[in-house]
Parts: C-alpha cells; sequence; structure tokens
C-alpha cells in the first residue's frame, strides 16, 4: 500500500504537528483508492472474482459444502466469511452471495442456493431465511487448492491465511462477467458461452501467436443469462480489440393470437437484468404520455413452468410489427451495454481485450498446473522414498522388530536402523512410527506394484515440468473436461445491425429461442427495425374460407379462382368481398351471424391459381363460438351486402335474411329461428336470380329458383326448401348464378352409416349442375347418386363452379374423378380420406 506522504516519527501523546491538508488529502485519498480498487470493487483477471467472491467460494469449501452436501443457512456462511476473512459486514457478503447464486445474473452460477434468492424485480429474502452450497462449477475454481497451486497471504488479522487468487480451471471472468464500480473506474464485463471461451482458450494454448480475428472466430460475441438477442456486432468487436465497447440487446418476441380476434406480442426471453415489472411499468407510463399506440393491455404471465411470458396485447388495426417498434424504441424491451473490460493485472488496473483476458487466463492456468505438477511430483517422490525403505525392512521384519525392542530410546532405535539398513532419516522415521497392526497389510509384491506405478508417475509427472508443449495440452484437456461438464448451448443470437451486413445470426443457431423459433424471432427483429406502419392502412380485400375451417385475406377485390391443381394446400369454400378495416359476416351451424374483424385475418399472397390456405389460421381462433358450433359459410354485411342472405338446414329449411335487417351496436345476432335438434348446414347470400341447390343424405338433389323463397326477417324460421325421407337429411347446398348453372358441377361422395370419420375415402362422383332438371320448392328433387354394395348413404357432397378440389383432413389435395354425366350413376373410389370440397 502507498506510504503515507509524512515520513516524521509518530508524534508522542498531547503532541501538536503541523501537516499539509493537501498532502494529507492526496496521501489519505491514495490509500483509499487503492484499497477499493484492489480489495473490492475490481475482479482479478484470472479467477475472475472479487475478493469477497473469492472469500465466500474458499470459505464454503473450506465448511465442506459441497454439491453433495446438504445446503446450510445462509447466516452462516456469512458468519463465518465476515469472521475469518471478510470484516466489511454482513450485507455485502450476503449480496454478493445471493448474485453469485442468481442464474438470470450469472451464465454459470457458482453457489447452488435453495429458497428466495430474490428476482430481477425483486429482491432476496433475509439471510436467515435462505439456505446454500457450492455449486458444481464452483469445485472447479477451488480444485486442486491445497497443493501448493496459488500463494497464500494472511487475512485481516493475522491469524489465518487465505488464497490470493483461485487456482480456476475455467475462464470465470468471460464466462461469468463481472460489474464494480471503484475509485475513478468502474468494471462492466457480459457473461460468455463456456463451450466457445474454451475453444479459444485451447486455439491460444495451441498457436500462442494467434491474432484477435482467429479467437473471434470461436468467441463471436456474448451469451447472456436470460438469452434475447444482440443487435450490432460492431460495438462487441471494438471492446474485443480495446477493451471498450457497446451493443444492444433485444427481447426475443413473436406474434400470435391471445383470444378471438386479438393479437398480441409474446415476449420469451428479455435483455440482459431487466425484469417483466420494470418493462410493464415502463410501458404503462410510455402509453399514458402517448409515446406508445395500439397496446390494450400488458400482462405478465411468467412462471416457474413455462418461464418468461410477457404478453402485449394489440389494438386491431394496428401493425403488431410496428407496435414492437415502438416497445423496442420506448422500454427496456431493447437496452445498451456498455462493455468495460477493467480488471486487475498483477494488482494493478488494466483495460484489456479479449486476446489480453485470454492469456491472461491461460498463462494463470498455466502456472497452476506446473506448481500442481511440481507438487505430486515431490509428493510421489517421497512416498517413492518411503517405499523403497518399506521393501528393505520387509524382508527382514523380524530382525527390525528386535533391534527395535532393544533399543534404548526412539533416536536410539533411528540411527540403529539407519546404520543396520542403510536407511536415511525419513525412511527410518516412517518405519518406526508404523503401528504393528499396519504392517500386516504390506507384502513385497504389492509395494513393488506401488513402486513402479510411483516410478510410471513420476516419470510423467516430470515429462510434464521439462516439455511446454505437453504442459500446454494437459491444461488444454483440462479446459476440454470442463467445458464437457459444464458447458450448455448458445441462448443469445447475434445480429448484425442493419445495414452492417444484414440480419445474419451468429453463433449457435440452434442454440437460440429454438431452430424454428429462432428464425421466426431473428425474421421479427428484422421486420420490427424497419419503419413499418402503425396502423395497417385499409383498402379492398376478399375474405376466403376454406374446406378445413381456415380463413386468410388476399388484396384486391377481384374474385379468387378455383384451379384443378394438386399441389395447393386446402380447397376454397367461401369468399366475400371485404375492406381490410371492415367486417363480415361468419354464418354459423346455431343461427348466428357473428362480425369478425378483417383485419384481424391473417393476410396471403394473391397468386393466379388456389391460393395456399396454411398461411391462414382456423376461423374459430377469431370467434366466440359456442361448443359444438361451427362456420358454414361467410356475407358480407353493412352497405356492402346486396344480397339477402341464404341459410339452409338440416331439416330441409331454407330462408333468405332481407338486407339491411341488422341490429345496430352488435357482434352477434341470429339470423333465423331453429326448430329443436336442427343446425344450419350452409350459409352465404342469394340472389332472386340464382339457382338453389340443396343434396340430402339419401342422395337426392333439388334444384329451384331462389325467387321462390320470400325474403324474411331476422326472427323468421324460414320455409320448406326439400322434402326429405325419414332419417334423411341436408348434407350441402349452394346458390349458383343462372349464367353460371352451365359451369357448375355436382360432387357426391357415398359411404357407409355409422362408419368413423377418416377412417376410408369412399367413392365420389361428379356431374354437372344442368344434368338435374329443375323442380318446385319443398318438393323431393332426383337421385344424384347410385350407391354400391357397403355405401347407404352420402357423407359429403358439394355444389359450385367447377372446378372442384377435394382435399384430406390435413388440406392435402385428395384427387376427384372425371366428370360423369349420368345423374345417378354410382362414384369412384377415393384416393384417401376426405376432410372438405371446395
Amino acid at each position: 500500500m502507498p506510504k503515507s506522504a509524512s515520513t516524521q516519527a509518530p508524534p508522542a501523546d498531547g503532541e501538536i504537528v503541523d501537516l499539509s491538508l493537501s498532502a494529507e488529502m492526496r496521501s489519505s485519498f491514495l490509500e483509499y483508492a487503492y484499497s477499493v480498487i484492489y480489495s473490492r470493487a475490481l475482479p482479478d483477471a484470472r479467477d475472475g472474482l472479487k475478493p469477497v467472491q473469492r472469500r465466500i467460494l474458499f470459505q464454503m469449501d473450506r465448511m465442506g459444502l459441497r454439491p453433495d452436501r446438504p445446503h446450510v443457512k445462509c447466516s452462516r456462511v456469512v458468519g463465518d466469511v465476515m469472521g475469518r476473512l471478510h470484516p466489511h459486514g454482513d450485507v455485502a457478503i450476503y449480496e454478493a452471495l445471493v448474485r453469485m447464486a442468481q442464474p438470470f445474473t450469472m451464465r454459470l452460477p457458482l453457489v447452488d442456493g435453495h429458497g428466495n434468492f430474490g428476482s430481477l424485480d425483486d429482491g432476496p429474502a433475509a439471510a436467515r431465511y435462505t439456505e446454500a452450497r457450492l455449486a458444481p462449477p464452483a469445485l472447479a475454481l477451488t480444485a486442486d487448492i491445497d497443493e501448493d497451486t496459488v500463494d497464500f497471504s494472511p487475512n485481516y488479522d493475522y491469524t489465518l491465511t487465505e488464497p490470493e487468487v483461485l487456482p480456476a480451471a475455467l475462464p470465470n471472468l468471460l464466462v461469468n462477467g463481472a460489474s464494480g464500480i471503484a475509485v475513478g473506474m468502474a468494471t462492466n464485463m457480459p457473461p460468455h458461452n463456456l463451450h466457445e471461451v474454451v475453444a479459444a482458450a485451447r486455439h491460444l494454448l495451441a498457436h500462442p501467436e494467434a491474432g484477435l480475428e482467429e479467437l473471434m472466430g470461436f468467441i463471436p460475441g456474448p451469451d447472456l443469462p436470460a438469452g434475447g438477442m444482440i443487435v450490432g456486432l460492431e460495438g462487441i468487436r471494438e471492446a474485443y480489440r480495446t477493451g471498450r465497447g457497446k451493443f444492444l440487446t433485444r427481447a426475443t418476441a413473436h406474434i400470435e393470437s391471445i383470444g378471438p380476434r386479438r393479437k398480441g406480442i409474446v415476449f420469451t426471453e428479455l435483455p440482459y437484468m431487466v425484469g417483466p415489472e420494470k418493462v410493464i411499468a415502463r410501458v404503462k407510463e410510455a402509453v399514458t404520455s402517448k409515446k406508445l399506440q395500439g397496446i390494450t393491455e400488458v400482462n405478465d404471465l411468467t412462471d416457474r413452468k413455462n418461464g418468461t411470458r410477457l404478453v402485449v396485447g394489440i389494438k386491431n388495426g394496428y401493425n403488431p410489427e410496428a407496435v414492437l417498434a415502438q416497445l423496442y424504441r420506448y422500454t427496456p424491451l431493447e437496452d445498451s451495454f456498455g462493455i468495460n473490460n477493467v480488471c486487475l493485472v498483477d494488482g494493478q488496473p488494466r483495460t484489456l481485450g479479449l486476446r489480453e483476458l485470454l492469456e491472461v487466463f491461460v498463462r494463470h492456468r498455466l502456472e497452476v498446473v506446473t506448481r500442481r505438477t511440481r507438487f505430486r511430483l515431490g509428493r510421489r517422490r517421497e512416498r517413492a522414498h518411503l517405499v523403497e525403505g518399506l521393501l528393505i525392512a520387509i524382508l527382514d521384519i523380524d530382525e527390525v522388530i528386535a533391534l527395535i525392542r532393544s533399543s534404548q530410546d526412539a533416536a536410539d532405535a533411528r540411527a540403529r536402523l539407519q546404520q543396520v539398513f542403510d536407511l536415511t532419516e525419513p525412511q527410518a522415521s516412517y518405519i518406526l512410527e508404523l503401528q504393528l497392526r499396519r504392517l500386516t497389510k504390506f507384502s513385497v509384491i504389492e509395494l513393488e506394484k506401488e513402486r513402479e506405478e510411483l516410478a510410471r508417475e513420476i516419470e510423467a509427472l516430470e515429462a510434464i515440468l521439462a516439455d511446454e508443449v505437453l504442459l500446454r495440452r494437459v491444461v488444454s484437456r483440462e479446459l476440454e473436461a470442463v467445458a464437457e461438464q459444464f458447458g450448455t448451448p448458445r441462448r443469445t443470437v447475434l445480429l448484425e445491425a442493419p445495414g452492417a451486413g444484414g440480419q445474419q445470426a451468429q453463433g449457435a443457431g440452434a442454440a437460440g429461442p429454438g431452430a424454428a423459433g429462432g428464425s421466426a424471432a431473428r425474421a421479427l427483429a428484422a421486420s420490427a427495425s424497419q419503419d413499418a406502419p402503425l396502423t395497417i392502412p385499409d383498402g379492398p380485400c376478399r375474405v376466403l374460407l376454406s374446406a378445413t375451417g381456415r380463413v386468410a385475406r388476399v388484396q384486391g377485390r377481384d374474385p379468387v379462382l378455383r384451379t384443378g391443381g394438386r399441389q395447393s394446400h386446402d380447397a376454397l369454400a367461401a369468399q366475400v368481398p371485404a375492406s381490410v378495416r371492415g367486417t363480415v359476416g361468419a354464418l354459423t351451424s346455431a343461427g348466428r351471424l357473428v362480425l369478425l374483424e378483417v383485419v384481424s385475418i391473417a393476410e396471403i399472397p394473391r397468386t393466379e391459381g388456389a391460393p395456399s390456405l396454411a398461411g391462414g389460421g382456423p376461423v374459430d381462433e377469431l370467434l366466440d363460438l359456442a361448443p359444438g358450433e361451427t362456420v358454414v359459410g361467410l356475407a358480407p354485411v353493412g352497405p356492402a351486402r346486396g344480397e339477402p342472405i341464404l341459410l339452409v338446414t338440416a331439416a330441409g329449411v331454407v330462408k333468405r335474411v332481407k338486407p339491411g335487417d341488422e341490429p345496430r351496436n352488435a357482434e352477434a345476432w341470429e339470423v333465423i329461428s331453429l326448430a329443436q335438434g336442427d343446425r344450419v348446414v350452409h350459409g352465404g347470400t342469394a340472389g332472386d336470380g340464382d339457382v338453389l341447390a340443396l343434396v340430402s343424405s339419401d342422395a337426392q338433389l333439388l334444384r329451384f329458383q331462389a325467387a321462390k323463397v320470400r325474403p324474411q326477417g331476422r326472427g323468421a324460421g324460414g320455409m320448406a326448401g326439400i322434402s326429405l325421407r325419414e332419417g334423411a337429411r341436408v348434407i350441402a347446398a349452394a346458390a349458383v348464378p343462372e349464367e353460371l348453372v352451365a359451369e357448375a358441377v355436382v360432387v357426391s361422395v357415398a359411404g357407409a352409416r355409422g362408419a368413423l370419420p377418416g377412417t376410408g375415402g369412399g367413392s365420389a362422383k361428379v356431374t354437372p349442375l344442368d344434368r338435374y332438371p329443375v323442380k318446385g320448392r319443398a318438393t323431393g328433387g332426383v337421385r344424384t347418386h347410385r350407391f354400391l354394395r357397403g355405401e347407404d348413404e352420402l357423407v359429403s357432397a358439394w355444389v359450385g363452379v367447377a372446378p372442384a378440389r377435394a382435399v384430406g383432413p390435413d388440406g392435402g389435395a385428395v384427387p376427384l374423378p372425371e366428370p360423369d354425366e349420368r345423374r345417378d350413376g354410382s362414384g369412384a373410389p377415393l384416393a384417401g380420406p376426405l376432410g372438405g370440397i371446395g
């Protein structure tokens, strides 16, 4: 420590001494600053620990608090550390102990805590309520400490000794990072991945002249405990070169449906040292000050089972990607981290780059292994020397015993053993100290075997000390074993800043938020970084309903055409014109019309052929439906609806609902009064010039003019459409414009009554609609399908403009037979189970 500016002898009691105030202040401040820098605030570059952390781990090791032992009260640990090694207060010791046990703070926790050790938003419980023991990685830091691997110095009261540094078999400073504020300087180092740091250290061991770029190939950037994303790698490269830099950390997010017609941004990983409560407070503050728009709510659904889950609700009509960009801008969901690699090297604070940090650690490990090897070599030489003496003595053990018995004292016996058997003093002393009962364990064969084993070990240890290349290989193998034992996959995704090489991720891709999840998170991060419009612009579109119940929207008002190809996913069952910020009506099997906001529907690209509806979403996830209630069709609402709504029920009832008969300020309403047990099987629109076609389960088809069905109000129950036989029901219906009847077809699929869904394909037939004669409303229709053996009803049917497409339950195409001009012919077998026709 710096000496006092005054070189005078200490003043006597009562003597007044004149001192220069500036000199005394300078001297006292330097002593204080040195004490803070060296003894409190900055970590040692070799083991990455501050003195209080080192003392905690060392004392817990001395207390035997290993991973295979029970936890003990933290109060006991704090008391022992404070009383023996660190007299700076129990609060500071406990805070350091807690930090080493927090998995969100340390990339590789060194203390195994039991109890409430706090969170990012809350502090830990008092030391009397928590328990702790060493975590397995801590054993790698204290390993071989009793083999003269490090220097020891007196403790604060010179009654005990403590290590000046731990052996540190793992690069703790880079792996766990560090933070601290000293006098006139500070350190702030991010955590890294153990596998990557060890790989770089091993490369440096094998290639001492390796440059920074080579080492950065192994360590692309920090790896934060909470995962998340790092945006912008130039600041990291600068820190690796100079020891100072800056980077941005972002929360990992994805957009999902959080309720019917509601989208939300779900954050599963937060920036380093940012807690959910802090984020929620800043979000609410920004919403209140109107910096953030389009947010309905923010909920913390984090739990032990599912981990971090912070859900931000988005208002309909707002672009989730744009809202996410706002969140990154105005809240800690995007936070900066300033790197300042200040640490102690030979007792002096220095700012080190990546290569210098690795060099200091590698040099320390080489010294530790060298000292350990010398220590083990000395012990084995001592043991080999004693074994040689035992071999000499055991060959004539009776004479040895007689010689000892005839000696006057121990000194006389030792001298006579040395003289008679030509032994050294250590050998003679060892023989004298042996108990007679221990001699039964020795045999010449066993001692010779031990001597040979010791000779081999001595030779190996001497080889390590004589060859630096071999020494480096030993250190490299030990580092590899540590990485294999304690290493975990990379958690943080690294992204180049926009305009700096694109959004390419670096590091272990599969170690991010998951293979698919990581790709989605990177894509969302890229879109959020661009200037996307906050609100979704209005414009014409068409809403599409698939045969398997998926809904999507495409731009433009032009109808989406069907094609007969077999590659597109799913079949188009219904489509209506709409506007992006408007609404459409979903007609349900319970006879209700439920409003569906178009902006909440996923958009898919428009194609010339049949669209792939896999990009859409299940329609029932966007609506509040009762159990068993399904969507059977779509209809325009409001001014866009010029034609009456058409409803057909399973009991053969047909109804057209008057245009404009819609309640105000309602999200759903009844459009038909259903009889007990009846349900709607088809919903759509039908003008007076359309032709209605109804298909029943007993293979009857009725075709008549829509004008025959008088439009009614919402509360009416409709009128008879088709006369059904006992046990029969309507399974399909459609309204086809008169001018398109020649292009329309009827698809009917026959099967066995009572067969389990999806167990067989059945037989299908495709027939032009104009082959069926027009008959009167409420009549029985004509036969449309002749059953084969084993078939007794139609299980599915569809009427519409050709070409028709059939799909399986997964939405994949199922081939249909060629059109059959016979309206009452039998069908051809289908290749697989049917999921729908469109």
